[in-house]
């Protein structure tokens, strides 16, 4: 791997379904040659999620600030955060940003009709197309939102997480994947996405749970390109040092197919173009 990418989605036990040592990921990133890694650990307050949300940021901020000193200069190690969505704790959560600095903040969505997209209930009244053009009017709606906050006073989120995660679970429900059936709705996040200033993540996670492309795949990216999306971010998803970086060789493979030369890196939320 060259040394040129970072990780900006690598989860440990700060996260409520982690058990990794940071430091292993830390290692772990080091050993495949990554430029740095970014933990984005979760922080959701929707009602049915919020007992699940450990979110400790003393705990987590120190954790940081040791790694950072016990590996130096020779990698990058940023403090991230996960965020999803949630229409009816979005000032809570606006409030809690506002008061806390990151490297980066993903927004990222994990419903159904307002319900754990994991969980069997939410796709009772389903089949693979209505769950996923319903998926993705939510990340519609929330996407609109930070464009709404960028013209109002600057950018608040960073990066569109696992834009199509639908996928992951049409694929384990259904046996199939219908996001390209949805192309008017993945054309206006997009553009909403280019409105608010928000970059697109290629999530690999889906590469090594039994998929055959990452979140988004090689037909949305290049869409995004052709829509003049530049902006990407890297990330494993990785809840595991085993996969931190992983299959990102096939994701720089896509981008370059695509017809994008950088991807877009950030420190203190300021962002880098970084060539591949």
């Amino acid at each position: 791997m060259s040394a040129i990418v970072y990780d900006q989605h690598v989860h440990s036990r700060h996260s409520f379904d982690s058990r990794t040592d940071p430091q292993d990921n830390v290692r772990a990133a080091i050993e495949r040659g990554l430029a740095g890694l970014t933990f984005a650990e979760h922080f959701d307050l929707h009602p049915q999620e919020r007992v699940n949300c450990i979110y400790d940021q003393q705990a987590y901020s120190e954790t940081i600030r040791s790694l950072r000193g016990q590996f130096g200069d020779g990698t990058f190690i940023g403090l991230g955060i996960e965020v999803g969505y949630n229409r009816q704790g979005m000032d809570e959560v606006l409030e809690f940003l506002a008061l806390r600095r990151f490297d980066l903040v993903i927004l990222s969505f994990h419903h159904l009709d307002d319900r754990p997209i994991d969980h069997d209930e939410a796709w009772a009244r389903h089949d693979a197309s209505s769950g996923t053009g319903r998926y993705l009017e939510g990340v519609l709606e929330g996407v609109r939102f930070c464009r709404d906050l960028h013209r109002r006073g600057g950018r608040v989120f960073d990066v569109l997480g696992h834009m199509d995660l639908v996928k992951r679970y049409t694929h384990r429900i259904f046996g199939t994947t219908v996001v390209d059936q949805h192309g008017d709705l993945i054309d206006r996040i997009l553009t909403t996405c280019l409105e608010a200033d928000l970059a697109v993540e290629i999530n690999t996670s889906t590469l090594r749970q039994g998929l055959e492309e990452s979140m988004p795949g090689t037909a949305v990216v290049k869409r995004y390109a052709a829509l003049g999306g530049t902006a990407v971010s890297l990330g494993s998803d990785a809840h595991r040092a085993a996969d931190v970086g992983a299959d990102f060789d096939r994701a720089v493979e896509m981008l370059r197919d695509a017809g994008i030369s950088h991807t877009t890196v950030f420190h203190q939320r300021q962002r880098t173009e970084i060539r591949l």
